[in-house]
């Protein structure tokens, strides 16, 4: 663990990729689970479970990356390509014993923990949202959408595992002014943003170039980068409830992306009933 700022992103990425990197117990303990009967494993359900954790998602994908490289041209970008790639048993072998994001922050401050784990249950709700959009959408990329969308905010999970301190600090200066923009904190208490380490990792542990612009909110012409921009800004706007005042402009935005009116959006959401329902709850 360290308590003060790192001097540059380079020494941050460093520090991640010098270190195991701790995923879900629950994600853990399924593969445990799994270890032990290999000859039964289903691959969909092993995928799934990898889809869960942003963690356990780019320890696949950085894994498969340089094995892709002597076997195909094109990049591995879906978990389920990786696993036919590397083989059940293989998989298994690479990832035994590993560390948990529980046991890696117990001796911290409590809060340390809620707050990873709150911003990984964002990420999941992100990759929800963008999933269903793009199949709305009929995208072909579909797995893609939703990987970018559970890996956005990796560099800030990653802050908050190795120097959980410095997490609450950035999250201490939020509280204390709602206003202030979240890059302004992270820049006063780091000296640089998550996306400037995040962008660095991305080169560095090779993934897929069609990932890295999915997570680049600068190209956010393109609809798949809106797709996941809007699904990771909605997801943080609603992580406290659905009554945050930027709201309404996700719904506009929404819409403008999905062909929706913002009221359609929030049926499409679930936040009201449709409007045969609705007559029928009024009569």
């Amino acid at each position: 663990m360290i308590d003060h700022p790192l001097p540059d992103t380079d020494a941050w990425v460093v520090l991640f990729s010098n270190n195991s990197l701790p995923v879900l117990r629950a994600t853990r303990r399924r593969l445990d689970e799994m270890r032990a009967d290999l000859s039964r494993v289903d691959t969909r359900e092993l995928a799934r479970l990898i889809l869960r954790d942003p963690m356990m998602t780019v320890r696949v994908l950085a894994y498969i990356q340089p094995i892709r490289g002597r076997a195909l041209q094109n990049d591995i970008t879906t978990v389920a390509s990786a696993l036919v790639m590397s083989g059940i048993e293989p998989f298994f072998r690479r990832f035994a014993e590993l560390p948990t994001i529980e046991d890696m922050l117990r001796s911290e401050d409590s809060r340390a923990l809620l707050g990873v784990l709150q911003i990984i249950r964002r990420a999941q709700r992100a990759a929800d949202f963008a999933q269903e959009w793009a199949i709305r959408r009929q995208d072909a990329y579909v797995e893609d959408i939703r990987i970018a969308a559970l890996l956005h905010d990796l560099a800030e999970m990653l802050v908050w595992c190795f120097a959980p301190r410095l997490g609450l600090d950035i999250l201490a200066q939020q509280t204390a002014d709602p206003n202030r923009r979240s890059m302004d904190a992270q820049r006063q208490t780091l000296g640089l943003t998550f996306q400037d380490i995040q962008t660095q990792l991305c080169k560095v542990w090779r993934l897929p170039s069609l990932l890295q612009t999915l997570i680049d909110d600068s190209q956010a012409d393109q609809p798949r980068v809106q797709n996941v921009a809007l699904a990771v800004q909605l997801a943080r706007h609603s992580a406290q409830g659905w009554d945050d005042p930027a709201l309404p402009d996700d719904y506009r935005d929404i819409g403008a992306l999905l062909n929706l009116t913002p009221e359609a959006v929030r049926q499409f959401l679930g936040l009201e009933p449709p409007p045969g329902r609705a007559a029928e709850s009024a009569g």
